[in-house]
């Protein structure tokens, strides 16, 4: 391998076509040493874990592929764990992707891929086994000697993290290559700060010149000056807004894993008026009462959306949990946000509702539900339980959508009707999710 040059990339390549021949030309892609930016290599030092924390387009899965490659072709790595946030993101990003590792290997170092035993076997006959973070008892038992993980912050299930340290068993040296947009989960803050922890912290525009032209600009002046920005694009680790409701720790104090029968589910629906880039997202989100009187968020299905299309998934979400109402907000749309629901579905039951107070009025009792102990998300809820956390009502004029959708369900299943106290229902129960 060649050593990293201060010289642009261009004036590199051209030296080398001058004097190599056909067959090293064929590798000078794959030259990831000569290729790579200085903060893409491995730390010096004894380190078990290196965190690399960093924005979105940073570079970060190229790195853990190489990084992959770096210590299989050694010999360091014979048995390596590939874990991410669902089964999906392993194939397509660490497997498959334009960065994964069957793209950054060449012909003659390329593993076989077999997705039916979830195996990657090189030539040398080191095996990589992937692993969703969604189903953390795969990682009970099987031993390994390397491990990549990819966007830590964002499984749903940490537990998958301490199930993957238990079989980290292997060889002299057993270490773990962590690449993943920050968010300050309780797991993100602990790996931080272990005395076994590199850290490696990036910025999206330190990768500008391999990103579309006008990228990092575009994003720049859409998210620069905000926290979600800071977050994703500048790869900091923020806590708490100093003013906000929510916090938190709240969420992680009574995150729970399944919800259990629910007495009643609605769909909240915060339409936005356009869909192109910039517009606000759609906010949707699914939440119910659990026979046991608690109040559990489901679902978070936001996004970007056309008219059609959020209707459909709001509708879809009523369907697959047999909901009671699909509770959607009017105040821009009027009846046409009605309507369209009703053009996916004709029977589905949308109840309006129209913002005639502050934001902050109407979230302050759906925060205080939350700091009564009282509501439970159901898995790992990142982008809205982030909006929460950083929406200070005090200074941030925006609008957030998927806050706005939670506080329009709480306020229908909760605050404008209390619940009643589970003896006073007996012949309550639901069937599939209908209450009879």
């Amino acid at each position: 391998m060649m050593p990293c040059s201060q010289s642009s990339p261009a004036l590199r390549v051209a030296d080398l076509r001058r004097e190599f021949t056909p067959a090293e030309r064929a590798r000078i892609p794959h030259l990831w040493r000569f290729w790579a930016r200085p903060d893409q290599l491995p730390p010096p030092g004894d380190w078990r874990t290196w965190l690399i924390l960093a924005g979105r387009g940073w570079g970060k899965s190229r790195t853990g592929a190489e990084w992959v490659r770096a210590v299989v072709a050694s010999g360091a790595a014979r048995r390596v764990a590939l874990v991410a946030r669902t089964a999906a993101d392993v194939r397509d990003v660490l497997i498959e992707g334009e960065s994964g590792i069957l793209a950054c290997c060449p012909d003659s170092e390329r593993p076989v891929w077999e997705p039916s035993k979830r195996r990657l076997t090189w030539p040398s006959g080191a095996i990589a086994t992937t692993y969703s973070a969604e189903e953390p008892d795969q990682l009970r038992g099987p031993q390994h000697d390397a491990a990549w993980c990819d966007e830590l912050a964002a499984w749903r299930y940490p537990d998958a993290w301490d199930q993957l340290q238990m079989g980290l068993r292997l060889g002299s040296d057993p270490r773990v290559c962590v690449t993943t947009t920050p968010r300050p989960t309780p797991l993100v803050r602990a790996l931080a700060a272990s005395a076994t922890t590199a850290i490696t912290r990036g910025r999206t525009a330190d990768n500008a010149s391999n990103l579309a032209p006008g990228v990092v600009a575009a994003l720049t002046a859409r998210y620069g000056s905000t926290r979600l920005g800071r977050q994703e694009l500048d790869g900091e680790i923020l806590d708490d807004a100093p003013g906000a409701l929510w916090r938190l720790a709240m969420f992680d104090a009574s995150r729970v894993d399944a919800a259990p029968a629910m007495r009643r589910v609605v769909v909240a629906v915060d339409p936005a008026v356009t869909a192109h880039e910039g517009s606000d997202e759609t906010g949707i989100i699914v939440a119910g009462v659990g026979l046991d009187g608690r109040v559990y968020v489901l679902e978070d299905l936001s996004g970007t959306y056309p008219a059609e299309q959020w209707a459909r998934r709001a509708v879809e979400a009523y369907r697959r949990h047999r909901a009671d109402r699909i509770v959607a907000e009017v105040n821009n749309g009027g009846d046409l946000v009605a309507s369209v629901l009703r053009t996916v579905d004709p029977a589905c039951h949308v109840v309006s509702v129209r913002a005639s107070r502050g934001k902050a009025l109407r979230a302050e009792p759906v925060a205080a539900l939350y700091e009564q102990g009282r509501v439970s998300h159901v898995g790992l809820l990142a982008r809205l339980e982030d909006q929460c956390a950083g929406w200070d009502p005090a200074t941030d004029t925006s609008s957030p959508d998927r806050l706005d959708a939670l506080v329009w369900a709480l306020t229908d299943l909760v605050v404008d009707r209390p619940i009643a106290p589970l003896q006073a229902r007996p012949m309550l129960v639901r069937s599939q999710g209908r209450a009879w």
